[in-house]
């Protein structure tokens, strides 16, 4: 059975196109506006194993909160459906990345019930002349509301001995922890027969 959505999400601040295969190669083909976010989604595919197309026109005139959060909203929407009914899939996953100075441990439970809860220290305001670090945590709710999924995200280790976090490795770690705990959670369990991993018999 193909697991792949198409999504468009379209309003006066924003157009984005989301599409999706579940059970790609890591293929993606990524257009937002802003700079180091499409390095991050890319991120997603390459250590997801998804293949992803995202194409985003918003109003980076005023700022890039639109572009960002309706991309995550999209996003989510794609993986949630995508997943049909999770039959057959591991459902649990996680991942500890780390990054040089920086640890980042995520689990993603593909419950139904949308919960996200997100630790990280505080950052330099922008990575880039356009991604702002506040943006991050905004992006892990809106996509995890929309994917109908519980996310932790937590930095375990940031700081340089006598420095400060660098935003750049804080913020990548935590996309490619994110996207490996996710491939672990959509893959399919040959030990599950294609049943529906919950007790309820629905996610």
């Amino acid at each position: 059975m193909s697991r792949t959505a198409r999504i468009e999400r379209i309003t006066k601040e924003t157009k984005v196109l989301v599409e999706i295969d579940l059970d790609g190669t890591g293929q993606a083909e990524i257009s937002t506006g802003v700079g180091f976010y499409d390095h991050m989604l890319n991120q997603i595919a390459r250590h997801g194993g998804f293949d992803l197309t995202v194409r985003t026109v918003g109003d980076l005139e005023i700022d890039a909160h639109h572009t960002m959060e309706d991309t995550a909203l999209a996003l989510g929407a794609a993986f949630d459906q995508a997943l049909g009914d999770k039959a057959g899939i591991r459902r649990y996953g996680s991942a500890t990345v780390p990054m040089d100075e920086v640890l980042v441990r995520a689990a993603v439970d593909l419950s139904g019930r949308p919960y996200v809860l997100h630790d990280e220290p505080a950052l330099a305001p922008y990575i880039g002349p356009v991604y702002p670090t506040s943006m991050t945590r905004h992006i892990w709710e809106s996509f995890g509301q929309a994917a109908r999924i519980t996310l932790h995200v937590d930095v375990l280790r940031a700081a340089r001995p006598g420095g400060h976090p660098d935003a750049h490795h804080v913020v990548e770690a935590q996309f490619k922890a994110v996207s490996r705990a996710l491939r672990e959670a959509t893959a399919i369990d040959p030990r599950n027969a294609g049943a529906i991993p919950s007790t309820k018999g629905a996610l």
